[in-house]
């Protein structure tokens, strides 16, 4: 039997994931982290990206969030995202469309940091979202 430590991948709405797996790959605040069992506690933010996770029957699985926490405990890993999608539930369409309309925002010469500041948060989850769903097409 593999080694796995249990994960919970919740959001304001739903709880997305929770079950045994054997690792884990999360976009930190400070770049990719990799978590297997028996890692080291852990506290950091989570950037719009992909929670790739291996169960231990192999099976992957990816989850979108939106930005959030993992919190790492010697026998549960968290993550509390302000979004948490399954990656075969994104919508291209409308991913492709926010993108669209963050770059015109941006592009627009608005002065006004808080929309600026708004486009760019905003494209940066679309570029997410559309990483996330070439990843599962992968």
């Amino acid at each position: 039997m593999a080694m796995t430590v249990q994960l919970d991948v919740v959001s304001a709405e739903q709880s997305v994931f929770s079950g045994a797996v054997a690792t884990i790959q999360v976009t930190g605040s400070e770049g990719e982290l990799g978590i297997h069992p028996g890692h080291a506690p852990l506290l950091t933010g989570l950037k719009p990206g992909m929670v790739r996770l291996v169960k231990e029957d192999g099976a992957e699985e990816i989850i979108y969030v939106a930005g959030g926490t993992l919190e790492v405990q010697p026998k549960t890993v968290t993550v509390l995202a302000d979004v948490a999608i399954r990656g075969e539930e994104l919508d291209e369409q409308a991913a492709e469309e926010a993108r669209r309309e963050a770059q015109a925002q941006m592009s627009s010469g608005s002065t006004a940091d808080l929309d600026y500041d708004r486009a760019a948060v905003q494209l940066e989850e679309a570029l997410a979202q559309l990483r996330v769903i070439r990843q599962l097409r992968k």
